[in-house]
């Protein structure tokens, strides 16, 4: 089993590289090194648009935080139709990729669904980007899935949002995060996720379910002694994260990550996948608490299950929705990979995502 203390450099072999990266609780997003402050942050978010896409005309934006129930300050973006009706109107909260920000492909997704009608927030989680957590760069199956109720709880007392019409879009890693809150809170009454990824069964069970029961022992022995060592220094070590350079990099799935989240297309300067990694320690509570254990309990709300035709993540989807009871549906996009459906609007199915909140939030 590699040391997923070994720093990831240029000579790092690729098949080496993504075993410290899916160790590193990678998974979904390829990370290292990052801001240890550890305070929390939100007397520094920032009303300026520093998204990693265009801002629009039909919606009107402002920040805003709430609390979860673990007493975390979350920050996120609130999205409005500009041209809003009177009434109260439907509402998605939405997060996502793990380890990714705001303003990043959930921030797209929230102002595109503002942009077809509905009140949308995305939000950072807890430990990451504008919202608060004494550690920084560090996630959990729990905290992260309550993150996403806190978003219900904030979104049923805005005067503006009809509290019987709340559903859930998950990105990624927080694509398996919000079909976990959603079988729990059944304030929600719809979900959808797009390139779903699994994060516990990833760092459990590594990619395809191949990691062995060696190298899963072995695996928690090392971060089990890192925590000696992390308690000793008083700050947790970092795991490395993607390369700056693809020079001597075959890898597709890496190469594909780096071509989002270290170029022009996603970089973000708050985002733990963009600038560094998760903990050392990171996997270790995922790997011991499945969040998908109970993901048959969605039913009877409706599911939207949305993967590529090529990306490697696909079959986290196909298996969640094999695993979930009616009503549900599983989208194929044809030729899309992982990455595509972060940010490519001509790839990302909206006119799918509108009609079934438009049916399911009615």
């Amino acid at each position: 089993m590699t040391d997923t203390n070994t720093p990831i450099t240029p000579d790092t072999p690729d098949a080496e590289r993504r075993n410290l990266l899916q160790m590193a609780g990678v998974g979904a997003a390829a990370l290292g090194v990052a801001s240890l402050t550890g305070l929390p942050v939100l007397a520094q978010a920032t009303d300026d648009w520093d998204k990693t896409f265009a801002k629009s005309d039909a919606v009107t934006h402002s920040k805003v935080s709430f609390t979860n129930r673990y007493g975390v300050p979350l920050v996120g973006d609130l999205y409005m139709p500009a041209d809003r009706p009177a009434g109260k109107l439907p509402a998605i909260a939405v997060a996502g990729p793990f380890g990714a920000v705001k303003e990043q492909a959930a921030g797209l997704y929230a102002q595109t669904m503002a942009e077809r009608g509905f009140i949308t927030v995305a939000f950072d989680p807890s430990f990451v980007g504008e919202s608060g957590g004494a550690v920084r760069d560090v996630a959990s199956p729990d905290i992260n899935t309550e993150d996403f109720m806190a978003a219900i709880d904030f979104l049923g007392l805005q005067d503006s949002v009809d509290r019987e019409r709340i559903g859930i879009i998950g990105i990624c890693g927080f694509g398996g995060m919000a079909l976990n809150a959603v079988a729990a809170d059944k304030r929600v009454k719809a979900v959808a996720t797009t390139s779903m990824y699994d994060m516990s069964r990833v760092m459990a069970k590594g990619y395809y379910d191949a990691m062995t029961a060696e190298q899963r022992a072995g695996a928690l022995a090392q971060m089990s002694q890192q925590r000696w060592t992390d308690a000793e220094t008083g700050t947790p070590a970092m795991a490395g994260g993607l390369p700056d350079s693809l020079d001597g990099i075959d890898d597709p799935v890496i190469s594909m990550y780096f071509g989002y989240y270290k170029t022009d297309r996603g970089y973000h300067a708050r985002s733990v996948n963009s600038n560094g990694g998760w903990t050392v320690t990171n996997p270790l509570s995922f790997m011991n608490m499945p969040l998908l254990s109970y993901v048959n309990e969605i039913s009877p709300r409706p599911m939207l299950i949305i993967a590529g035709s090529e990306a490697h993540s696909r079959y986290f989807s196909e298996d969640a929705y094999a695993a979930a009871a009616e009503p549900k549906e599983l989208m194929i996009i044809d030729g899309a990979d992982h990455v595509d459906l972060y940010d490519q609007v001509d790839i990302i199915p909206f006119d799918k995502l509108q009609a079934f909140f438009d049916q399911n939030l009615a």
